[in-house]
């Protein structure tokens, strides 16, 4: 089926108002894109990036628009038609809502829940681990581990380089039967990953509630459950307390795949959340914060024994607690 992608110029001050209006005319399933939404997005979320991609930010300069969608059937020029001078009316009615120009391209109508699919193919990381999207069945080779994940759910796919890293310092640090905290955990794959080189038992902890359910699914899909997997929702640095009571005497390993800003007021909890002699392992830090990541490590006691840095600007730390 083609549809018809339907483009409405507005303002960022009428864009709300200009919304409603749409609906009430019968319009639904709006696409609302707002440059200060999204400025508003970034400023309010400065803790969870590092950097904002510059094409996105290009994209999204002085944009105040709607898009909907209509089927090209034979009626649509007739509905279009009945869009614009509808359209022609509100702006005469009030000029803040900007020139509410209509454009329109056609669009091939995709099974869009599963067209992303064909962009990830397995990644090998490291020396032993493969990660393999769930609807894959690659050959394995003699020794190689797979990390079987659903990558469209939620971060965490193993294409960025500093769950790479990540993921390359637990083949070095995880021990039989060890207990690992999973900080940030996102769709579970550095849990999945420790659990797979022998990890005794992972605690994944997300600030997204939906990264519970998703991470846990994905351990499903690895054949790990409620024995070895267990995931909650919270925020180590608002309440470590109910992470800490999940094991008393401490974590062997300690990870934190986040963000500088982070990982800087995260560093004073990990001796609280590790066992002496454990393991932190940290990663998505830039290289430009990489020096004020490792003076709040070592203010927090915390003993350096090993960097990755990838081929870009990410960085990633082993420490020992």
């Amino acid at each position: 089926m083609q549809l018809l992608e339907l483009s409405i110029a507005t303002t960022s001050a009428g864009i709300d108002r200009t919304a409603e209006r749409l609906t009430a005319l019968g319009y639904d399933s709006l696409i609302l894109d707002d440059e200060a939404d999204f400025r508003s997005f970034l400023e309010n979320n400065r803790q969870y990036w590092d950097y904002v991609d510059e094409d996105l930010e290009k994209a999204m300069t002085g944009m105040s628009r709607i898009r909907l969608y209509l089927e090209d059937g034979p009626d649509a020029p007739a509905r279009i038609e009945d869009l614009r001078r509808a359209l022609e009316s509100l702006r005469l009615e009030d000029p803040s809502l900007g020139s509410l120009a209509l454009t329109f391209s056609a669009q091939q109508d995709e099974d869009w829940e599963n067209s992303y699919k064909k962009y990830y193919q397995p990644i090998p990381v490291g020396r032993h681990l493969l990660v393999v999207p769930k609807w894959l069945s690659p050959e394995l080779e003699p020794g190689q581990l797979p990390v079987i994940l659903d990558p469209g759910l939620t971060f965490g796919t193993g294409a960025h380089a500093s769950t790479r890293m990540c993921m390359e310092a637990l083949e070095e640090s995880v021990t039989p039967g060890c207990s690992v905290v999973d900080l940030g955990c996102g769709s579970g794959i550095l849990s999945i990953t420790a659990l797979r080189l022998g990890a005794g038992h992972v605690l994944g902890v997300d600030i997204d509630e939906k990264a519970e359910d998703v991470s846990r699914e994905n351990a499903s899909f690895n054949g790990f459950g409620s024995d070895r997997f267990t995931a909650m929702t919270g925020n180590v640095l608002a309440s470590p307390a109910p992470i800490r009571a999940r094991r008393p005497e401490g974590f062997d390993l300690v990870l934190a795949n986040i963000v500088a800003d982070v990982i800087i007021p995260l560093a004073p909890l990990v001796r609280e959340l590790g066992k002496p002699g454990g393991r932190f392992i940290c990663s998505g830090i830039l290289v430009s914060r990489l020096r004020e990541v490792e003076a709040a490590l070592e203010a927090a006691h915390l003993t350096i024994v090993s960097r990755r840095r990838s081929d870009d600007e990410w960085c990633s730390l082993t420490c020992m607690i």
